[in-house]
């Protein structure tokens, strides 16, 4: 901040100007705060120098992300779609509780789980044994299934 050390450097004439003692207390104590005044404005500038360059870095980035985005997904229109349908995708999944008949251990199971058309068991992720499951279908039917 040009405006601080303007104002410091000021103050260092000022003093110089009244001629103030520096072999008294007063003096002394004045002439050191007028030098850790004009640290501390050398310490704020160096640090909007560095912010000033850390701005310009964030902004190459984001030009460089920008048009990363650009080439990989070949158009802002076709990202946007992406990210909607996978968060439906994760609204839509329906979760059933279970309880365990092993363990009695309360699960819950995606409904992607049953759909699966290999036969592969369900296993309960508390005690690792197969959990048999029960389930209406829409034609009225009880249907054990060990998956």
């Amino acid at each position: 901040m040009e405006y601080l050390g303007e104002r410091v450097a000021y103050l260092k004439g000022l003093a110089e100007g009244l001629k103030i003692d520096e072999n008294t207390n007063e003096g002394k104590l004045l002439k050191n705060i007028i030098d850790i005044l004009a640290d501390f404005a050398e310490a704020i500038t160096d640090l909007e120098d560095s912010q000033a360059q850390l701005s310009e870095h964030v902004e190459d980035i984001d030009e460089d992300l920008a048009q990363l985005e650009y080439e990989v997904y070949d158009d802002e229109d076709e990202y946007d779609d992406y990210d909607e349908d996978e968060d439906d995708e994760d609204e839509e999944i329906e979760y059933f509780e279970v309880e365990c008949p092993n363990c009695h251990e309360t699960v819950y199971l995606d409904e992607n789980m049953f759909d699966s058309e290999d036969e592969e068991e369900i296993i309960c992720p508390n005690c690792k044994e197969p959990i048999e499951i029960e389930f209406e279908c829409d034609c009225g039917h009880d249907h054990d299934h060990e998956h």
